[in-house]
């Protein structure tokens, strides 16, 4: 989950490799170095914590040239600190690495390595690997890292500079790794916002590539050897669109970027007379008898609701699994059966494992991602892409009201093609989807906004959350729960409100905060019950209610969002549980974009 920059061309490298660690600091903030090429060796700076500790020390004792390797750091192997930072150097500081991933069988090789007579100066797993390359380089340095890599059991986005060569060699195996092609100038990172300001032509190195990039260019092997053709494509985002545009934080630009988001997945896809979907999809849906979506964390939620959605339009049976636990059992699948994997990156570790499980069982697969060119989608059959834009905020918002939509759009479009699905309620479905971004728009007005604010504010102090929902919206209190753990650090808990009788309720007392989403639904009546039984019970009822409805029961607060479809209604209800977050976290003083403990990109199990 590091970031990863490196570069080699005529620029400062310093300038770059800090550059683009800022807008990768969301894969880790534990750490941070780069290691700059001098006619002496490498210039070394790295200072543990975030990278403006680094750019002070760097203000102090500069390090110049013009090829260079940098690091942000999630620590996995070895507490944070300036010497587990990355890079680390070769005992004859000939040779720099970084390192994304996991060796597995470091603590044999590191044990070899001592027995051999080599001094590890980190606690890391990653410095093995400093010391493989060491010891198989004979002047070729492709060679060196393809033997030590020989050696190692694990994941890795790699990149090795050695004092000897203008030139960097980058290898990946799971981790993600991407090229930047410039004018007489190469670069390479672990995500693309990193390269926006230099280039927009873009490699995706596939795993067990090894790559070498100079300022003429690059080259990419298998790792046994064999030359490969890995063509540049073109990416469609500005560095504009990767900066924050005069919002305090990612999340919140990314909270307010939900409308123009949704345009662009539901861009051309939808065809409103006929009641049709057009995916472009070669799934044959009339071989499907059952669906399995397999995700994490956020995406999983987005699962939830695509479960009922899938359901009651298509009329096939949905399971929906934690993707961790999917690839350690035995899941049953034949060629019948439709895995869906979400993805925000299309690197998630978990989620690239589980798909290769179901295929082992001979399953199809088809992919819901953002990333253009990311592991997954070269994992599948079919993809269906989101088009949400770069999302930089460590908790997604603006990629998982489009995975929403994106799964109500599978769905609309399975239903319509096995012939379950009407035109006439097709096209009822589709005209909540056209009103989605002016609905969105309309939940993000001032006083709305503000209303959610306060309510942050006023609740902020709390140690407890329950969130609860039913139907549709159950994953709804799912993700809201999440979202307050992930940025305020707030304890919340999620139920189905029918599920509150059944032993949460023992938690309901006078300082409980208690969101309920309880917005226009076939069981309303039955969440204000459900909300009866919690205020009885003193508890501080925040409930989330449509336009124009009524509740008939007293609570600490109410917050409202446009009246639509039940169907659709997690993707309007989700804005306001992302705001209470957001300022909740404020609120308390937290930084919404670096959550502690959390990387963007889960790439390592």
């Amino acid at each position: 989950m590091c970031g990863i920059v490196g570069y080699v061309g005529q620029r400062d490298a310093t300038e770059v490799l800090l550059g683009g660690l800022a807008r990768l600091e969301y894969r880790g903030y534990d750490s941070a170095g780069i290691a700059v090429q001098s006619e002496r060796g490498f210039a070394v700076r790295k200072r543990s914590g975030p990278l403006p500790r680094l750019v002070s020390a760097l203000a102090e004792d500069p390090a110049r040239g013009t090829l260079g390797i940098g690091h942000t750091r999630w620590a996995t192997h070895g507490a944070p600190s300036d010497t587990n930072a990355h890079p680390h150097s070769s005992e004859d500081g000939q040779v720099a690495i970084i390192h994304n991933g996991i060796i597995e069988n470091y603590l044999g090789l590191r044990s070899e390595l001592e027995s051999a007579g080599h001094r590890f100066a980190s606690e890391t797993d990653s410095e093995v690997l400093v010391h493989l390359i060491e010891d198989a380089y004979r002047g070729d340095l492709v060679q060196a890292v393809r033997g030590a890599l020989g050696r190692v059991r694990g994941a890795y986005a790699l990149v090795v500079a050695h004092a000897a060569h203008r030139s960097i060699v980058a290898a990946r195996t799971v981790s993600p790794l991407v090229l930047g092609v410039g004018a007489g100038e190469m670069f390479l990172a672990s995500d693309v916002p990193a390269l926006l300001p230099y280039t927009r032509q873009i490699v995706f190195l596939h795993d067990g590539d090894i790559a070498e990039i100079g300022e003429s260019g690059y080259a990419v092997w298998a790792l046994a050897g064999a030359p490969l053709q890995r063509s540049a494509v073109t990416v469609d985002w500005t560095s504009e669109a990767a900066e924050r545009g005069g919002y305090p934080t990612f999340m919140l630009k990314e909270i307010y970027e939900q409308p123009a988001a949704l345009l662009n997945t539901l861009g051309g896809r939808l065809h409103d007379e006929s009641g049709e979907v057009v995916l472009e999809l070669s799934t044959d849906p009339g071989r499907i008898d059952r669906i399995q979506i397999v995700a994490c964390g956020t995406a999983y939620h987005a699962g939830l609701v695509g479960k009922y959605q899938i359901e009651q339009l298509a009329r096939i049976p949905v399971e929906v699994e934690v993707a961790s636990e999917y690839r350690y059992r035995e899941p049953v699948v034949d060629p019948r059966t439709l895995v869906i994997a979400i993805s925000q990156s299309g690197e998630t570790i978990d989620t690239l494992e589980a798909l290769r499980q179901a295929r082992r069982g001979g399953a199809q697969l088809l992919a819901i991602v953002n990333a253009k060119g990311s592991s997954i989608t070269r994992e599948v059959g079919d993809v269906l892409y989101i088009h949400a834009g770069p999302e930089i905020g460590v908790a997604s918002t603006k990629a998982y009201t489009a995975q929403l939509a994106a799964v109500l759009l599978l769905a609309l479009w399975l239903g319509r093609s096995r012939g379950v699905l009407d035109a006439a309620r097709g096209a009822e479905v589709l005209a909540e989807l056209r009103r989605l971004p002016l609905l969105i728009e309309q939940v993000l007005q001032p006083e709305r906004v503000q209303a959610v604010r306060e309510v942050a504010t006023r609740f902020a102090s709390s140690r407890n959350y329950l969130f609860l929902g039913r139907g549709i919206n159950a994953p709804s209190a799912l993700e809201g729960a999440l979202k307050l753990k992930e940025i305020s650090y707030i304890h919340a808990e999620a139920y189905p409100a029918g599920e509150i009788k059944h032993g949460p309720i023992a938690l309901v007392d006078s300082e409980l905060p208690v969101f309920v989403v309880a917005t226009a639904a076939r069981l309303l009546d039955k969440t204000r019950s459900n909300i009866q039984e919690v205020a009885a019970r003193r508890g501080q009822v925040i409930a989330l209610l449509s336009d124009g409805d009524t509740l008939g029961v007293p609570v600490a607060a109410e917050l409202r969002v446009p009246k639509t479809a039940e169907l659709v209604s997690p993707l309007v209800n989700a804005i306001p549980l992302q705001l209470l977050a957001y300022y909740s976290a404020e609120a308390l003083g937290r930084d919404a974009d670096k959550p502690r403990n959390l990387a963007k990109s889960v790439t390592v199990e």
